[in-house]
């Protein structure tokens, strides 16, 4: 049987849009690398806009 892992143990991305953390979850772990979104609310929304440069 295998060995339970903490949550505390599993790898975090923050999230694109609100920047808040987000751990692994098992239904990513084919694709965590292309993960950037921490809920579908965060994923609709979209990337933020760029900020404007000054000068």
């Amino acid at each position: 049987m295998a060995k339970m892992r903490s949550k505390s143990d599993l790898p975090t991305k923050l999230c694109v849009v609100c920047g808040r953390p987000f751990t692994w979850r098992k239904k990513w772990a084919r694709d965590w690398v292309n993960v950037k979104y921490c809920s579908d609310r965060c994923r609709t929304v979209g990337a933020p806009p760029p900020t404007p440069r000054p000068g």
